[in-house]
């Protein structure tokens, strides 16, 4: 079975395809319904939503039987927000024991589901290194303080000048756009204005508090995923070496920067590593492989980076739905068959690498860091990440493809299970819990992120100096908590995707 690793951006998951072999339609309406009433086609395609899941999901014990729970019943507003109200009940039925709260819960939107979804078949179109939008995400870090969080390299915003950090003061000459609430007046015209259109006018503030006024048109344009690599130089012989990697495209589009970036860390002779993940929810699982063979010590070549673990009817080869669909050998499912080795990459050897992390930092990203724990010392500096230790491949069923989590992956020292996520700082993950500087711009030894990095590295603890404080947000807006700052973020990068796909479906 030969597998393309791949990771969905817009909700932080790993995806695995297999070699098709078998059209996508549903599957017959299951044991138990009336072959006089095989229902119309959406019902068809809602028994196979939980067919599948029966069959492929890592928790599928806790299922309840199909009479009991009903598929045909789900409904919604459209087709696919009801399919997707089925998903998120199917979600929720295996209770994690170390949490007393469903595996998939999600504290920002109870109920719903933190990792299985069902698409039309469009969320991976960036992953190859192309996007077509704006070119920046947007961020809120007050309720009436909305900023640049990144720029792509050569996008629409880019040369419109627009910077980390740059204040949004206005949207198409609007200046009511602070943060009301997701179902708010203000975030419904912030997001439609950003992610719903095709061209945008926005007022920025520069941190000299001066404006101006950028124009923007959304275009395809090349994804340079290394958003700044410097070489940072402390005196005494002490040299970091900075890279922020935002997205883990595939291998054809990352290698390149990466190698460049790592090339002349190794150039530079660089004493300690940072790699800036804070905003990075995922990407190819084959480039985050290729980025862990950088950063590991080249004598664990050749040791297992990770295994993933299927459930046990995939592990003993009972999956007759999936193999209606693909084309699948005995035995694919064994751990031992679904083991990554380590394979050292590039000449840098160093024993120790910081992680800079947020709640954005998921799935691949997560993987990254996982896999090298037990290798060598890792330090994790900002916030508790998302919390993604499973991946699952993509499952067609007429329209549309089915993503439920159906392994997980765990270290050479069968360390996993980060469902809450890591939390730098703690007992399991050695660093330093700390908030986000958006006030900054990427590699300033300002941002405290950096600079507590720098601080460790020059003292060997995370006390950074008094005078290093975040730009003032002004005393008309209010803070928001971490996990609204998460929730909002999560919400900008689903429709950040759905712009994408819907920009690309109308040009075809």
């Amino acid at each position: 079975m030969k597998k393309h690793l791949i990771y969905l951006t817009i909700c932080f998951l790993t995806v695995i395809s297999f070699t098709s072999c078998k059209k996508t339609a549903p599957i017959p309406a299951p044991a138990g319904t009336s072959p006089a009433n095989p229902g119309t086609a959406l019902d068809r395609v809602k028994d196979s939503i939980y067919l599948f899941t029966q069959e492929e999901n890592l928790w599928y014990d806790a299922l309840p039987t199909y009479a009991v729970f009903k598929p045909r019943t789900f409904t919604g507003t459209t087709e696919i927000l009801g399919l997707q109200k089925e998903v998120d009940a199917l979600s929720q039925y295996k209770i994690n024991a170390a949490t007393s709260k469903p595996y998939e819960y999600d504290a920002t939107t109870p109920g719903e589901a933190k990792y299985s979804f069902i698409d039309q078949g469009g969320v991976a179109t960036s992953l190859g290194g192309t996007n077509g939008d704006y070119g920046f995400s947007p961020v809120y870090i007050a309720t009436a303080d909305l900023r640049v969080k990144y720029v792509y390299s050569g996008s629409p915003a880019d040369k419109a000048g627009l910077v980390r950090g740059y204040q949004i003061v206005k949207i198409n000459n609007n200046s009511s756009i602070s943060y009301d609430g997701t179902t708010g007046t203000n975030y419904k015209f912030v997001t439609n204005a950003l992610f719903s259109s095709t061209t945008i006018t926005l007022t920025v503030q520069k941190p000299d508090n001066t404006t101006f006024d950028a124009t923007l048109n959304t275009a395809n344009y090349t994804v340079n995923p290394v958003l700044k690599s410097k070489v940072i130089a402390l005196g005494n012989g002490k040299k970091i070496g900075y890279i922020v990697f935002n997205s883990f495209t595939v291998p054809d589009n990352a290698k390149t920067y990466l190698n460049t970036a790592f090339t002349s860390f190794t150039t530079a002779g660089v004493t300690d590593l940072v790699v800036d993940l804070r905003y990075n929810g995922g990407g190819s699982v084959a480039t985050a492989e290729y980025l862990s063979n950088l950063i590991v010590p080249a004598a664990k070549t050749s040791t297992v980076m990770y295994t993933e673990y299927y459930n046990d009817k995939l592990q003993n080869d009972k999956y007759p739905l999936l193999a209606k669909k693909y084309r699948i050998n005995p035995g694919d499912f064994k751990p031992a068959n679904n083991q990554a080795i380590f394979a050292k990459a590039g000449t840098l050897n160093l024993t120790r690498v910081f992680f800079i992390v947020t709640g954005s930092t998921a799935s691949a990203s997560e993987l990254t860091i996982n896999n090298l724990i037990p290798e060598m010392n890792v330090q994790l500096i900002g916030n508790t990440t998302y919390g993604k230790p499973v991946g699952f491949f993509a499952i067609p069923i007429g329209n549309y493809q089915l993503y439920t989590p159906e392994f997980e992956t765990k270290n050479s020292a069968n360390q996993g299970g980060y469902y809450a996520g890591m939390t730098p700082g703690s007992a399991t993950y050695p660093g330093v819990l700390a908030s986000d500087d958006v006030s900054h711009d990427f590699g300033d030894v300002n941002e405290l992120l950096l600079a507590r990095a720098i601080a460790y590295v020059n003292k060997g603890n995370y006390t950074i100096a008094s005078t290093l404080t975040k730009q003032s947000t002004g005393s008309n807006s209010k803070a928001l908590s971490e996990d609204q700052v998460n929730h909002i973020a999560q919400d900008f990068s689903r429709n950040e995707v759905k712009q994408m796909i819907d920009n690309r479906l109308k040009k075809k």
